[in-house]
């Protein structure tokens, strides 16, 4: 008797082009994606297919598969261990049909579906859009990949939080002279820090959201700025060095950087006159809430957005950690509503950024009924789950129905979530 060999499209990621930004782990509902720190990977026993992760990543990076018999799939240790793809292997030859790859995918997500609803579980991540705002500009994206990055040259490196307080962050600005590089709003950057990995090869680029509008930080000129947090200790607290984030705090005016990009299609902000934009964030996530509050500010004299609202719920540990709080303060009441949230103040109970959206609960259950507004969260994973609960709780309590307007936000590009 002739056995059955199951066949299944596994699920890669090349490690080439991937800009290592957590779109796909943080997008993925089953956990079938992790990383070390050298390679985002796929765990094929426990990948089912729904394609979640695609849409959302910025280099195509995520967008290849293999048709492998199931019991020679890549493990995770050969995949975290991999410079570049494999090269694609002959059609396995099988003795009896497998169950096609739409199958498995169509009687995965069907039980995933039906195992969520009976856990009911909520999970944040399902809600963001990966669709721009109708009326946003048209991105340029991948115009210098990794094989091809140009080089920027710094013009501006300044420290934008309290000297001395943790969570040091760097506004640094870099200048691409005469090669074009058109940006938008919610655009990000890859950076490639220079020398070598453990490994003795080039290190892979890391990805950073622009912290300038389109026209250049200084209007007119072909330059982008960046919010780097110089990161010194991992998730659990033990001492670490990031490799980019210290290789850009300490770049000195005139350091030439290797850059690639730009990155990203729908993080982007609407153009339409009367549009409200409420932008939710902390510490470096700030970076695509101050291009958008800038573009808008710039624009503020032709009257393009009169009656179009500004919303910041903006989160740090504590007011010294807390990036561009001196030039937040100066913008006018009438331009921009701020509100912070100070989470380990001396004497103070903790207060996040969702504690000041319920502060605010009548403000936007108004927002969340207009067709115009449009919520970005940028910051850290830890805050999407709090930030899009609060978003249910005020549309429920002001009668709008979350599982309503949830699907319309998503569908109309108006929830968009960032978060690493």
């Amino acid at each position: 008797m002739t056995a059955t060999t199951e066949l299944i499209q596994q699920h890669l990621i090349d490690p080439e082009i991937c800009i290592r930004c957590n779109t796909c782990e943080a997008t993925c509902p089953v956990g079938a994606i992790t990383h070390d720190s050298r390679n985002y990977v796929v765990n094929a026993d426990i990948c089912n297919l729904c394609m979640a992760c695609v849409p959302p990543c910025p280099t195509g990076s995520i967008d290849n598969w293999r048709s492998m018999p199931k019991a020679s799939a890549y493990s995770l240790e050969e995949q975290l261990g991999w410079d570049e793809l494999p090269e694609v292997l002959p059609e396995p030859v099988v003795a009896s049909a497998p169950q096609t790859a739409t199958a498995q995918q169509e009687a995965a997500t069907t039980f995933v579906a039906s195992d969520s609803q009976e856990a009911q579980a909520f999970t944040s991540s399902s809600y963001g859009s990966t669709l721009p705002p109708w009326s946003a500009a048209h991105p340029y994206v991948n115009l210098h990949g990794p094989k091809t990055p140009i080089t920027a040259k710094v013009v501006g490196n300044v420290q934008v939080n309290d000297a001395g307080t943790n969570n040091e962050t760097h506004h640094i600005v870099l200048d691409f002279g005469g090669v074009p590089f058109p940006v938008l709003e919610g655009q990000s950057i890859g950076v490639i820090p220079s020398g070598l990995d453990a490994q003795g090869k080039a290190h892979h680029a890391r990805q950073y959201s622009i912290a300038s509008p389109r026209n250049g930080e200084r209007a007119g000129y072909n330059n982008v700025s960046l919010a780097v947090k110089r990161v010194v200790e991992d998730h659990q607290g033990k001492a670490v060095k990031g490799v980019a984030s210290n290789f850009l705090c300490d770049l000195k005016i005139g350091d030439d950087v290797q850059v690639i990009g730009p990155f990203g299609s729908s993080f982007l902000m609407p153009n339409h006159p009367k549009s409200h934009i409420v932008m939710i964030c902390t510490g470096t996530g700030s970076a695509p809430m101050r291009a958008m509050t800038e573009w808008r500010r710039r624009l503020r004299p032709s009257g393009k957005f009169e009656g179009g609202k500004l919303l910041l719920f903006f989160g740090a540990r504590t007011q010294q950690e807390l990036p561009y709080f001196g030039p937040l303060q100066k913008l006018p009441k009438d331009f921009i509503d701020i509100h912070f949230a100070f989470s380990r103040t001396p004497g103070q109970p903790k207060r996040y950024v969702q504690d000041a959206m319920r502060e605010r609960n009548a403000d936007l259950a108004s927002l969340l009924k207009d067709g115009n507004t449009h919520f970005y969260v940028c910051g850290l994973k830890s805050m999407e789950e709090g930030v899009v609960m609060a978003l249910r709780d005020i549309a429920n309590d002001a009668g709008i129905g979350w599982e309503q307007i949830a699907p319309v936000l998503k569908r109309e590009g108006r929830l968009h979530l960032e978060t690493y």
